[in-house]
């Protein structure tokens, strides 16, 4: 850490002088204007007039990529924060793989949009604007399509419903583009700490939990479609007794009241939430292995099958027991009832 003495300028005016490396990297000169932001614990944020466009681009080079990395770069840098990003061949044609991979990125990514298209170059824009969204309202729109993604695939399993199964399917796409877009706004604003606001938050502090937190979300998703596909890959239903097919939607209850708590203790840093969602997995800890332990004989293959779904929700309680434990590290970072900070 580099420190700097202020100085007085004036009856009323203290100043200090800026890193010459920051100035010139940044391009900042004697008349420039920069943003100055007051944070929480006494922080003071300095931000070159630049970080206010919002308008960087990105130029992907295909020459030496397959199509597979040219997608992976596109998502990249969607989730940093580029508005356009511009896909090009040097002396050639854009390849027919490298023009399918812009075109399927645009499918995955909210917001993103073809703007330009010549036989060597395709230039694409994202119109998702940060001021658009809030990143509470993202998590809290990434739990829901996850719980209802759980309660279609544990429904299709009761009745045997393939249709179902591949409705939740279908919603995984969604689910990925709400998570990517958190990821772009998170990054964004760790980039630019005025954006912030834009995005709900009063500070930046809280950006590494919401990543983790929209990390988390996005794997509840992925153990929902892992129930979908055994229904919908599966040659034959399993036959199960019906008791056992009511306690795992019990459990999937439970689950999806654990789940939203716990995204809502996020959103509210609500410490009493985080006790809360403690209790309610402690009383559910255990219902994994008592349902197992419950089971009437099975051929091995429903046995199997059973048990990867009850895996499946035993993983996504214990995901969202890490969002508590993020909601209660952010909410004790304030002052409440329950804590004093000097």
């Amino acid at each position: 850490m580099e420190t700097r003495k202020v100085q007085r300028l004036g009856p009323s005016t203290l100043a200090m002088t800026l890193p010459a490396e920051w100035t010139k990297e940044h391009y900042v000169e004697k008349g420039d204007e920069v943003s100055i932001r007051m944070g929480g614990k006494g922080t003071l944020t300095v931000l070159p007039e630049s970080a206010s466009t919002g308008e960087s681009e990105a130029v992907i080079h295909a020459d030496n990529l397959d199509a597979g990395s040219v997608e992976r770069a596109i998502v990249a840098q969607y989730v940093l924060g580029r508005r356009v990003i511009h896909v090009q061949m040097e002396a050639d044609a854009l390849e027919s793989e490298h023009i399918n991979a812009v075109y399927q990125a645009e499918t995955q990514l909210m917001g993103l949009g073809v703007i330009e298209e010549t036989p060597e170059r395709i230039a694409i824009r994202c119109s998702a604007d940060p001021e658009d969204f809030t990143l509470d309202n993202l998590l809290e729109r990434l739990e829901n399509t996850g719980s209802t993604m759980r309660g279609e695939a544990v429904k299709a399993l009761a009745h045997g419903n393939r249709d179902l199964a591949e409705r939740a399917l279908n919603r995984e796409r969604q689910a990925n583009k709400i998570f990517v877009l958190l990821l772009r706004l998170i990054f964004t604003a760790y980039q630019n700490p005025n954006l912030c606001r834009a995005v709900g938050l009063d500070s930046s502090f809280p950006l590494i939990g919401y990543r983790s937190v929209a990390k988390n979300l996005e794997l509840t998703a992925d153990n929902a479609e892992d129930i979908a596909e055994i229904v919908a890959s599966a040659d034959e239903m399993p036959d199960v007794e019906s008791s056992t097919i009511r306690r795992i939607r019990e459990f999937t209850d439970q689950i999806d009241e654990l789940t939203a708590m716990a995204v809502r203790s996020v959103v509210e840093r609500d410490y009493d939430l985080t006790i809360r969602c403690r209790h309610l997995f402690g009383e559910i800890s255990d219902r994994e292995q008592e349902i197992l332990n419950d089971l009437e004989e099975l051929p091995n293959e429903d046995l199997l099958q059973i048990r990867e779904v009850l895996v499946s929700l035993q993983h996504t309680a214990e995901y969202a027991m890490r969002n508590a434990e993020i909601a209660a590290n952010l909410a004790l970072n304030e002052e409440s009832e329950h804590v004093d900070i000097t």
